[in-house]
């Protein structure tokens, strides 16, 4: 049981942090300077544009009809990380209203470099979703509906996201002017780029694929000296028909030098590739 709740913690902790940075780029980047941002937070940040309701209690509210939506097409551990990730983003957002309101936090208002604002609001908002995202959360919305009509239609998430956050960025243009619009798609860049490289990037291995007659022997020096595991592969070359092993190991970044001068010191005419590895679970590794 202590089990249990220690390995939810280990996940709920980073999507709360990541629901708080991304409702401080929110507030303190977004709105200041009427940018947009995509999804149901974009309808909500429409709806404080057009009518001045805050964004903690429509982002709620939005996401409670999705909530029942989504009930029976996701698996209930999904549907956990995402009500935790809504519960937690409304929460800080709400606290950064009040923070706001009682001018305990000033926000970033620019009325000349926009491009600034709109930087360091996709720097905060992929931060915060790349933490949300890599830890197996959502902040609802757009994430459940792809999800169900996915399984209904056949159509890809990244489409189907892609298109609505067209339709929301675009609806925009009867609220702000088009330049704004238009620094939003900056914001988004940035925020998608950022979002990957947190999720699928800040951890980044390498992975070796050795072809060599001392295979054997090349296999016996890396988990000596590098402590690493290495797998050997039946292989047989197409031209010459020789059968050989194929030595496949992964390593950190740090260790990639090393992991070469192992195997050129033992087989100089080895052949090497060396492939970019974005995530790695296991035995010497990292489990996030």
């Amino acid at each position: 049981m202590a089990m249990s709740i220690a390995k939810h913690l280990r996940s709920v902790l980073p999507i709360m942090i990541g629901t708080a940075v991304y409702a401080f780029g929110l507030h303190y980047f977004v709105l200041p300077n009427q940018l947009m941002e995509g999804g149901v937070t974009g309808i909500s940040v429409l709806l404080n544009y057009a009518l001045g309701w805050p964004l903690s209690m429509s982002t709620l509210l939005l996401n409670i009809p999705l909530f029942a939506l989504g009930w029976k097409a996701l698996d209930r551990r999904d549907m956990f990380y995402t009500i935790i990730g809504v519960l937690s983003l409304s929460l800080f957002l709400w606290l950064m209203e009040l923070l706001i309101a009682n001018g305990w936090i000033v926000t970033f208002h620019t009325s000349q470099d926009y491009i600034l604002a709109a930087l360091y609001a996709g720097v905060s908002l992929g931060a915060g979703l790349g933490l949300v995202f890599r830890f197996g959360g959502t902040t609802g919305g757009v994430d459940i509906v792809a999800r169900i009509v996915t399984r209904w239609r056949g159509i890809s998430m990244g489409q189907f996201i892609l298109c609505l956050d067209a339709v929301i960025i675009g609806l925009a243009l009867f609220f702000i002017p088009i330049e704004k619009v238009l620094y939003t798609l900056v914001t988004v860049f940035i925020a998608s780029k950022l979002i990957d490289f947190i999720q699928d990037g800040a951890y980044s291995a390498r992975s070796f694929t050795i072809i060599s007659d001392e295979s054997e022997a090349i296999a016996a020096a890396i988990t000596k000296e590098l402590h690493r595991g290495v797998t050997l592969l039946p292989a047989k070359g197409a031209f010459s028909g020789q059968t050989k092993e194929i030595a496949y190991c992964v390593v950190q970044r740090q260790e990639i030098r090393r992991l070469k001068t192992i195997v050129r010191n033992i087989d100089p005419r080895s052949f090497i590739v060396v492939s970019e590895v974005d995530d790695v679970l296991g035995e010497g590794f990292s489990d996030p």
